[in-house]
């Protein structure tokens, strides 16, 4: 039986139809939407304003519940939980982006839906395809991709005005 942790994301969109992403600090330095876990007793909402808050220290608007995605497998070569990710869709409500947790991600940037970078967390390429395709409500399984290489890290801008 494997364990289950609970996650929230959001895919947030700037007039430019561009979507917010942001870059792992450590690890394989991947690229996902900003989010992160449920704390106990925390809904869903409450976690996602609150940790996009903390790693952009501005407050978003939630639109709606885009899906519950939960992710599964082993495709990164350790033995890790399945994950519940409630992914919402949003929007800036005030405040500037900027890096505000350089432990947890080392940059923020504004992409085209259709040239995600990479490499780019599978759940994040699932809800931003959903998002374009105006879905909402959405229940998937979504895979772990293989195990990528690590990118070397770089002195671009923490904050990209644009991307691809």
């Amino acid at each position: 039986m494997s364990l289950l942790t609970s996650a929230v994301a959001a895919v947030i969109r700037d007039p430019a139809g561009r979507v917010l992403l942001c870059q792992q600090s450590q690890g394989h330095r991947l690229w996902g939407l900003p989010g992160g876990r449920i704390r106990h007793g925390e809904s869903p909402i409450h976690a996602v304003i609150r940790d996009i808050r903390e790693e952009t220290g501005t407050e978003i608007e939630v639109i709606d519940l885009l899906g519950i995605y939960q992710l599964t497998g082993d495709g990164c070569g350790a033995d890790l939980p399945d994950v519940l990710v409630h992914v919402f869709r949003g929007r800036v409500a005030v405040g500037d982006i900027a890096v505000n947790a350089p432990g947890r991600i080392c940059r923020l940037a504004w992409h085209d839906p259709g040239a995600l970078p990479e490499p780019v967390t599978a759940t994040t390429r699932a809800a931003v395809a959903d998002a374009i395709e105006g879905r909402s409500g959405v229940l998937r399984d979504v895979h772990r991709d293989a195990e990528p290489e690590v990118p070397e890290a770089d002195d671009a801008p923490a904050l990209s005005a644009a991307a691809a």
